[in-house]
């Protein structure tokens, strides 16, 4: 399905891979997104291209199957 070699992604802050992985440790549903700029700064782009769609759910997967949740307690 996806790649599981992390390091096949750009995982820097704000890019599609990285922000994948946090809605998923937050408890987000999908949503391809990403902050080129890095996370709130400049403009979140949802228009992403297939490869960022790609890195985002790669994200989201990588922390569904090694990650962990944030705990709200």
């Amino acid at each position: 399905m996806y790649k599981s070699d992390i390091t096949e992604y750009d995982t820097t802050h704000g890019g599609a891979f990285d922000r994948g992985s946090a809605d998923s440790y937050y408890g987000r549903p999908r949503r391809p997104h990403m902050w080129p700029a890095g996370t709130y700064h400049g403009d979140m782009v949802t228009e992403l291209d297939p490869k960022e769609v790609e890195a985002y759910n790669a994200g989201y997967d990588w922390n569904e199957q090694y990650g962990d949740k944030k705990d709200w307690c």
